[in-house]
């Protein structure tokens, strides 16, 4: 599916955002683990988080809808699985890297598959802590999915994390709760935490500092309710519209205000960008409102150190980056080669199109502006992010630009199209 867009005066209205990705995997994971029936409110219908819910139904894990309530009867410590299962996990990184920690110490041998996007993603980061716990996996050329896991007793770690990664520090705590002893992470821990704020709202007794977090083994988790808020990596998109096309004003309720997830946010404000946040809820993570309009922005850095909070935002920064005035320079990004896609690639090859000069670095990019964009066709490699952020670049671009696979939105807001159409009129 191709979608046409052309240049807008202005986006304005109140949309509703879906539910926050990370969130929804961990909510149907913890509660699948846990003894008794969970409820999580307002889940993300996107294809993601499908993949997800149909491994663990294959696992033997009931998950019912009914309305925004999804109820997840948990197997608890009894677990008995067949054997010789294929869980496929379709284009979902996180849902084949944290099921590596949640199967390594399960009585069960199962092989994890994903789309041909997937399977050209690195898993030996995540095989490697488990291994040392005494995982056994069997990975494609030592680093790639099909991967067969055959799940077998666990011992505590210390591990210390090269890579600022939730999904590695996720899998590393599954696996520590089902392992003997005290796991302890250390190094590279400043990544998005939904886990450590979910786990002990099921039960889990963990110890969580600056410098590092350890897991007593053999904790059971208890059932819970769990609210979904809004996926601030998804309300980004409105945020850098209405930055960038005068006279926008957008409000936007129930969205995440985690810390480790609005870094976007924080470095925009630094650009110039008019936002106002207001805290309405705080526990298990803190959630409120936000209202943006349009102000004209300056250039900026994004440093090393930043990129975890706003990873999933840069290929949209590069977009508001052409309409800011000065230089902007993200640093530190190279994580974003080996996304859904090489995102650093695809944001070059589709700002050129459009007219952009961007110089490209290993890690990151350099965009002098404000430029003039054209209408092009935007080849999305089948990368949501990239899908939605050149979809944002189309509405200040003159003519009309073609977002090629615009389907691939799906994977994390199905309704995207729609609410553009919306808030445009």
């Amino acid at each position: 599916m191709k979608k046409i867009l052309s240049k807008v005066s202005k986006i304005s209205g109140k949309p509703i955002i879906p539910g926050d990705k990370s969130i929804s995997h961990r909510g149907l994971i913890l509660g699948a683990l846990a003894t008794g029936t969970s409820e999580v409110i307002d889940i993300l219908e996107g294809e993601d988080v499908q993949s997800t819910a149909k491994c663990l139904e294959l696992l033997g894990v009931e998950i019912k809808k009914s309305g925004n309530k999804t109820f997840i009867k948990g197997i608890g410590d009894k677990a008995h699985f067949k054997s010789d299962l294929v869980l496929d996990c379709g284009n979902s990184g996180t849902t084949m890297r944290v099921m590596m920690g949640v199967l390594a110490g399960m009585p069960i041998t199962a092989t994890l598959t994903g789309d041909s996007s997937l399977i050209k993603r690195p898993m030996k980061r995540v095989s490697a802590p488990l291994l040392q716990m005494g995982a056994q996996f069997k990975l494609t050329n030592e680093n790639f999915a099909p991967l067969e896991v055959h799940g077998t007793k666990l011992h505590g770690i210390q591990y210390d994390l090269k890579i600022a990664s939730a999904q590695i520090k996720t899998a590393i705590m599954m696996a520590a709760l089902r392992a003997e002893g005290e796991t302890t992470i250390t190094g590279e821990i400043g990544s998005r935490d939904h886990t450590e704020r979910l786990l002990p709202h099921f039960g889990v007794h963990l110890s969580v500092t600056e410098e590092k977090i350890t897991v007593r083994g053999g904790q059971s988790l208890k059932a819970n309710i769990v609210k979904i808020p809004g996926d601030p990596s998804t309300a980004a998109f409105w945020i850098g519209a209405a930055s960038i096309l005068p006279d926008s004003d957008i409000e936007m309720a129930n969205i995440s205000l985690n810390p480790t997830r609005i870094g976007f946010m924080q470095a925009l404000k630094r650009m110039g960008a008019q936002i106002e946040f207001e805290e309405t809820e705080s526990h298990p993570e803190p959630v409120g409102k936000i209202r943006v309009k349009f102000k004209e922005l300056s250039g900026g850095e994004i440093t090393k150190e930043e990129v975890p909070s706003l990873i999933d935002e840069i290929p949209l920064i590069a977009i508001l980056a052409t309409q800011a005035r000065g230089t902007t320079i993200v640093r530190g990004a190279e994580e974003l080669r080996v996304k859904e896609s090489d995102r650093l690639l695809a944001v070059a090859t589709n700002l050129q199109k459009m007219g952009c000069e961007i110089e490209i670095y290993p890690d990151g990019f350099k965009i002098e502006g404000p430029q003039k964009l054209h209408g092009a066709t935007i080849e999305t490699f089948n990368d949501h992010r990239i899908a939605m952020a050149f979809s944002i670049a189309a509405l200040v671009a003159s003519g009309e630009t073609t977002i090629l696979d615009a389907e691939c939105v799906a994977v994390s807001y199905p309704n995207f199209y729609e609410t553009l159409t919306e808030l445009s009129k």
